[in-house]
């Protein structure tokens, strides 16, 4: 079975540490398994923003924009935040933060 696959069958528990700062996410693509990695960091006025480290963020075909995304980890949902990553192509296999 894929990885991806057994992501989509069985998603792990994810929890983002409070006020962190940082978050590290592997994502794991419906194309072969590929791995990618995006960064959410606070920015100097307090506001979370996504990185993709390179590739375009359409390219996860997420059904929410980029900024939505980000205006729901200001909130501090990280449940939601993760569903809508996960509305695309590749699904979250795990996060880091601090």
């Amino acid at each position: 079975m894929s990885k991806y696959r057994e992501l989509l069958k069985n998603p792990p528990k994810l929890e983002v540490k409070e006020n962190a700062r940082e978050i590290k996410i592997d994502l794991v693509s419906c194309m072969c398994d590929n791995r990618y990695r995006w960064t959410i960091k606070k920015n100097e006025a307090g506001d979370y923003k996504i990185f993709t480290h390179g590739f375009a963020y359409n390219n996860w075909q997420i059904h929410h924009g980029k900024d939505d995304i980000e205006w729901v980890a200001d909130e501090g949902n990280w449940g939601e935040v993760f569903r809508m990553i996960n509305s695309g192509t590749s699904k979250i296999e795990k996060i880091k933060s601090r």
